[in-house]
């Protein structure tokens, strides 16, 4: 690439480590922003031209900045997806803050709705897409917003464990069981650790992927635990 080239928008993302669906993480074609009128025309290469542009290099490559990607993928990710990407950069990668979000969004740019509706639901704390999804899902059911990766202790100081959402004053947990979680010895840890919860008077609920199909019946366990705890919804 020459020098007013450099990686953009979802092939930006993806070499800041940010995580794609699947049908992204499939397209090999690579993007390209030339800051200038003179765009690169190759065979998979997705070029874009830019007025200017926040660059970074990264292992040697000229890429947009983590924010710059993030809104650069506005236009070609759906909100959960975008939420996603944000929730990875400004987490434990520390790669942006939601501020720096907010300053990559161009004003008129067609995407900038879109942008400012998914930056305003990016949490810090969020560990995976299906942890994005899982807080998403819940509070657009109804259910107030959960606190992220909390970490649960005992009346005696005992640390229980770590869950993807809580609501602590109710002790109510959700957790996202992933493939590894079918593992002997995740299972067994998982089954020892939900003791702990159990004795200790806290409501773990569990969801897997089945559940982003069809979250109908998550939902209602949800409910349940809630009105055990004298919430109603």
């Amino acid at each position: 690439m020459r020098d007013d080239q450099h990686f953009s928008h979802l092939t930006a993302a993806r070499l800041w480590g940010a995580p794609l669906p699947r049908a992204e993480q499939d397209d090999h074609r690579v993007h390209v922003t030339t800051v200038g009128t003179l765009r690169m025309r190759r065979p998979g290469v997705i070029s874009h031209r830019a007025v200017s542009a926040d660059v970074r290099v990264l292992n040697g490559r000229r890429l947009s900045s983590p924010a710059a990607a993030w809104f650069e993928c506005a236009g070609l990710l759906d909100r959960t997806a975008l939420i996603a990407v944000g929730d990875h950069l400004v987490g434990r990668a520390g790669l942006a803050t939601i501020d720096d979000l907010r300053r990559a969004i161009r004003p008129g740019s067609p995407h900038a709705v879109a942008a400012r509706s998914a930056v305003d639901r990016v949490r810090i704390g969020s560990e995976s897409p299906m942890e994005t999804w899982m807080r998403l899902a819940v509070v657009e059911a109804g259910f107030p917003e959960p606190e992220l990766n909390v970490e649960v202790w005992d009346g005696e100081g005992v640390f229980l464990g770590r869950v993807d959402l809580a609501w602590p004053r109710l002790r109510i947990a959700l957790e996202y069981d992933g493939e590894h979680h079918r593992e002997r010895d995740v299972f067994r840890h998982d089954q020892r650790r939900d003791n702990g919860f159990v004795v200790n008077d806290w409501k773990v609920i569990h969801a897997t992927a089945a559940d982003a199909a069809r979250p109908a019946v998550l939902f209602e366990r949800l409910r349940q635990a809630f009105l055990a705890r004298g919430v109603v919804f």
